[in-house]
C-alpha cells in the first residue's frame, strides 16, 4: 500500500496577492471592490497625497496623507510599494498585505505599472508564492476618452493627462500574467470572477501544516 496523500481541503491556503493595473477609466477599481467580500478577500486601502474626491471616505477609499508624512513612511520602510502618479504619491502598507496573506485572505491591489513592477521585484517568499497580476486593457483609446469625459469629475486638462499616461501604461500589458480587455460592466465582472476563482486553485497557495 502506498502512502495516503493529504487532502487539499484540509490544508491551509495562503491568501492571493492580486495586483490589478490598467489606465484610469477601465473599471479596475470597481471590479476589485465587487469581488471583495471583506472576509475571505479585501481590497487594499492605499495611501495617497492627493486630496479626497467628493464622497471618498478616509480609511475606506484611501488613507489621505500630506507629502511630508508619506515620504517619512517611505524612509522608514513602511510601504510595500509606492509610486508618483499624476503628480501625486500612492503606496501600500507592508503590514496590511503580509498579515492578510498569512491568514489566507486574498488581497487585491489596484496599482499603476510602476507599483506592479515593484511588487514583482519583491524577494519575499510569501509574495512569490501568492502573487498574480492582471492588466485591464480598454477596448480602444476613443472609448477610454469617452469614459473619462463621461465621469464629469475632472477637467479637460486632466482627462488629456490621463490619456497620455494611458498610452504609456498600455505598452506594459505583456509584463502581466493576464490581460483582460474591458467590455461591458457585466461581462467584465463575469470574466474577472472566473479568473480569480481559477487562480484560487493554484497549488503554490497551499502550505503544509507545521
Amino acid at each position: 500500500m502506498g502512502k495516503r496523500m493529504t487532502m487539499i481541503p484540509n490544508t491551509p491556503r495562503l491568501g492571493m496577492l492580486i495586483v490589478v493595473s490598467g489606465p484610469s477609466g477601465t473599471g479596475k477599481t470597481t471590479l476589485c471592490r465587487k469581488v471583495c467580500d471583506g472576509i475571505s478577500s479585501v481590497f487594499s486601502v492605499s495611501c495617497t497625497t492627493r486630496p479626497p474626491r467628493p464622497g471618498e471616505v478616509e480609511g475606506k477609499d484611501y488613507f489621505f496623507l500630506d507629502e511630508a508624512d508619506f515620504l517619512a513612511r517611505v524612509d522608514r520602510g513602511e510601504l510595500f510599494e509606492y509610486a508618483r502618479v499624476h503628480n501625486r504619491w500612492y503606496g501600500t502598507l507592508k503590514s496590511y498585505v503580509f498579515e492578510n496573506l498569512r491568514r489566507g485572505v486574498d488581497v487585491f491591489m489596484d496599482v499603476d505599472v510602476q507599483g506592479a513592477t515593484q511588487v514583482r521585484g519583491c524577494e519575499d517568499d510569501l509574495v512569490r508564492h501568492c502573487l498574480t497580476d492582471i492588466f485591464i486593457m480598454p477596448p480602444s483609446l476613443n472609448e477610454l476618452r469617452n469614459r473619462l469625459s463621461g465621469r464629469g469629475t475632472e477637467s479637460a486638462e486632466i482627462v488629456e493627462l490621463r490619456m497620455t499616461n494611458a498610452e504609456a501604461e498600455m505598452k506594459h500589458w505583456r509584463d502581466y500574467r493576464y490581460c483582460m480587455i474591458s467590455d461591458t460592466r457585466e461581462n467584465d465582472e463575469a470574466k474577472f470572477r472566473s479568473l480569480i476563482e481559477a487562480e484560487r486553485l493554484r497549488s503554490s497557495l497551499y502550505v503544509e501544516l507545521q
